[in-house]
């Protein structure tokens, strides 16, 4: 993948990245993401909320709507259509929707852009970059199966965030932490978040 630079304010080249949160369940990922985005220098973060994240946000945390707008460094309303990033022309270097609701995904798919994530991830395949959906359902039909069939056809990377158990978490944020750390891993994020599965033949020298 090529990555791009982009000179922000202060003159310093930053990776944009765009994090779409939608109403399914799983807000944390989106939050934990934002918050390991904000410690990178060099990464620039656009936030958009569907109104659902909203609602979802009072079910599953205790934080508030201004502290996770405050982890990003733009926040753009969902129904504007004209914000920046639904231009290909405001270069980005990726977009993850975490989660990604089933309703996102099926506008995807079939190209509903009347709302910002959709739009927003519509500009990113056909600009050929790098869009990640953690898609958020179980169990699925196949109207959900062939949408996701659809997305990857497009260029998208569907990653559900199905959690691990071989480095043996001991709390939720170590669950998290860990889907977070293969998502980062997708963007060319340095993080230590993950314990890497060590080479056999590494293991004998």
């Amino acid at each position: 993948m090529i990555e791009s630079f982009h000179s922000s304010a202060n003159g310093k080249f930053m990776k944009r990245i765009i994090i779409g949160i939608t109403g399914a369940t799983g807000i944390l990922y989106g939050i934990r993401i934002l918050e390991l985005l904000k410690k990178n220098p060099a990464v620039e973060t656009h936030l958009i909320l569907s109104k659902p994240a909203v609602q979802t946000l009072a079910y599953e945390t205790d934080m508030n709507l201004q502290a996770i707008k405050g982890l990003a460094d733009q926040v753009h309303s969902n129904e504007d259509i004209a914000a920046s990033v639904s231009s290909g022309s405001f270069q980005t270097e990726a977009m993850i929707i975490a989660p990604c609701s089933m309703r996102t995904l099926s506008a995807i798919a079939h190209g509903h852009s009347d709302k910002l994530i959709a739009r927003a991830a519509d500009v990113i395949l056909k600009e050929r970059r790098r869009l990640i959906l953690m898609v958020r359902e179980t169990p699925l039909h196949y109207g959900h199966l062939q949408n996701m069939l659809l997305v990857t056809q497009m260029g998208a990377i569907v990653a559900p965030p199905v959690p691990a158990f071989y480095h043996r978490p001991q709390s939720i944020d170590d669950i998290v932490d860990h889907t977070v750390g293969r998502i980062l891993d997708l963007i060319h994020i340095e993080h230590n978040l993950v314990a890497r599965w060590k080479d056999p033949l590494a293991s004998s020298q």
